[in-house]
């Protein structure tokens, strides 16, 4: 791989100031000081903490990092230049940027003529000397400015001088970082490249080889080429990139920055961040989602759960004998791992190479192989799917080869549902045998699943004190042949945790309750299954 001249790339996060302006995202103060702390650990240079002169939780934030403060990366506050025919010391939202403490501070001013007449209501010369007036007086306080030209491809296309004029006038200031906007997501990479050749042939001290200020990249995903646009500005001369984690952000999105570092570092050659820390990529978009408490994008690029997944029997066994057949990078230099997925179009390749990242070593000519791959297939033309219940595929394999451990057997079970006061309440009872005693026992639930999850776990818990720290952390309901109507057959999907380790069965049935329940006893088999402290039989507490 050729090393491209000035290879060094300044990764810029906006998760929690553009990012959080995504629909349904709402970040505590708490869930933004956890974050920074994440992206710090990632290596990102700088982190854009929010605009302090317009929400009070970003100014607590600033205090609390100063008592928190992060390891590497530089935190920055954000703000826009200064109001029309105002005085820049006089600005109160300059004067909240700068309560902030930031070394670094980003200021966004306009580069369309259009949002300058019908936008800020002011001339075109004022809206000049709003950006200098504002870049200088930061300066004069000894703030380092990265300058955030909003609208820039818009502006440009509009009305190239003027768009360049702005541009002039921030460099003229002494902005350290000029940044080029694509604020409303509609350029294509092409269009970047040549605008950014553009700019640079106007101010050719912006170039990476240059000692001065430099050229960045903001684009946002309304024509799903963020992560493209951003790659071309690069290319292009570009050396700060802006983006957020997971591409969160407003309407479409930002640039997704966990495909922008692996795309410039390990395919162009660009530093984003140290080797080590790259390896992290996948740890940190997972530790963000549950954050933000949005699910997690199982088939997103590089850090998605099915990234290196492979289903097809002619997939799995060209990758066991070489991984380059379908895979273009090694998983573990993102921190990701290749998943082999068991279906109904798996072969024994796929059957064994599973067994194996199980612990478990199976032979191609075993009886017990092919035992299973047959009970697979029967079990998927049932309804059951066993690619997002690992858990489950890891039970059936043990009662295949006869390891599956025997923790309890589940006799009989009743639930009473009733509602009072718009709330429905459920009654559980369960009849289990545990070490060769029959055990009766009941529990009250919010639902049916989560009173027989309760009645289940009191009827054990006192011979195995561990499930008492399981529980139910997801749960989905599909139905597979919705023309039968409330005859239909429900395939239901149960995530549980021990709060350390999470794993997901399924169970299938015309019963939606009975397809909860095999589900949950698989669940809590398999918790048991994980505890290295459970014993393989039953001991009864003394």
């Amino acid at each position: 791989m050729t090393r491209p001249a000035s290879a060094a790339i300044a990764v810029y996060d906006t998760t929690l100031r553009d990012g959080a302006q995504r629909e349904g995202l709402s970040l505590s103060l708490e869930d933004k000081l956890r974050i920074a702390h994440c992206l710090d650990r990632l290596g990102v240079k700088f982190i854009e903490g929010g605009w302090p002169g317009a929400n009070p939780k970003d100014v607590q934030f600033f205090w609390e990092l100063q008592q928190r403060p992060l390891q590497q990366a530089e935190v920055v506050a954000f703000c826009s230049t200064r109001r029309p025919n105002q005085v820049a010391e006089e600005d109160e939202l300059l004067k909240a940027l700068l309560a902030a403490g930031t070394t670094w501070v980003t200021i966004f001013g306009k580069s369309w003529d259009l949002h300058v007449v019908e936008g800020l209501k002011t001339s075109l010369d004022e809206n000049l000397a709003m950006i200098s007036d504002s870049i200088a007086y930061l300066r004069r306080c000894d703030r380092h400015v990265i300058y955030d030209a909003e609208h820039w491809f818009d502006g440009y296309l509009a009305n190239p001088d003027y768009a360049l004029q702005t541009l002039g006038a921030a460099v003229e200031a002494g902005a350290e970082w000029i940044v080029l906007c694509d604020t409303n997501g509609g350029c294509l990479p092409h269009q970047i490249s040549e605008i950014v050749a553009a700019v640079l042939d106007r101010f050719p001290m912006l170039a990476p080889d240059r000692d001065g200020p430099q050229l960045g990249i903001h684009t946002h995903n309304d024509s799903e080429t963020a992560v493209a646009n951003a790659i071309a500005a690069v290319q292009a001369g570009a050396r700060m990139v802006h983006g957020t984690v997971n591409g969160y952000g407003e309407r479409c999105g930002n640039a997704n920055l966990c495909s922008v570092i692996p795309n410039l570092q390990l395919k162009l050659g660009y530093d984003c961040v140290s080797t080590e820390q790259l390896t992290q990529l996948t740890a940190t978009s997972r530790l963000v989602s549950e954050i933000v408490n949005l699910a997690p994008d199982d088939h997103a690029a590089y850090v998605g759960q099915s990234a290196f997944a492979h289903k097809g029997g002619i997939h799995v066994s060209a990758v066991e004998r070489n991984p380059l057949t379908y895979e273009h990078i090694r998983p573990e230099q993102v921190g990701n791992l290749r998943r082999i997925v068991i279906s109904e179009q798996s072969g024994l390749s796929n059957v064994l190479a599973k067994a194996r990242s199980f612990g478990l070593d199976l032979q191609r000519n075993d009886p017990a192989c092919r035992d299973l791959l047959a009970r697979l297939k029967d079990l998927e033309s049932q309804g059951y799917q066993f690619e997002a219940a690992e858990a489950s595929f890891d039970l059936l394999m043990r009662e295949a080869t006869g390891d599956r451990p025997h923790f309890f057997d589940l006799k009989d079970f009743h639930v009473h549902c009733s509602k009072q006061r718009q709330e429905l309440n459920a009654l559980a009872t369960v009849k289990v045998a545990v070490a060769g005693r029959d055990i009766l026992e009941s529990a009250e639930g919010n639902g049916p699943v989560s009173a027989l999850d309760a009645a289940l776990r009191k009827a054990i818990g006192s011979f195995y004190p561990a499930v008492m720290q399981f529980h139910l952390s997801d749960y989905k309901v599909r139905i597979l042949d919705g023309a039968a109507g409330t005859s239909a057959k429900t395939r239901v999907l149960v995530e549980s945790s021990n709060g350390s380790q999470r794993w997901s069965t399924v169970g299938v049935s015309g019963n939606i309750i009975e397809a909860s329940y095999q589900a949950v006893v698989e669940g809590i088999e398999y918790g048991l299954l994980l505890q290295q402290q459970a014993p393989l039989q039953a001991v009864e507490k003394p």
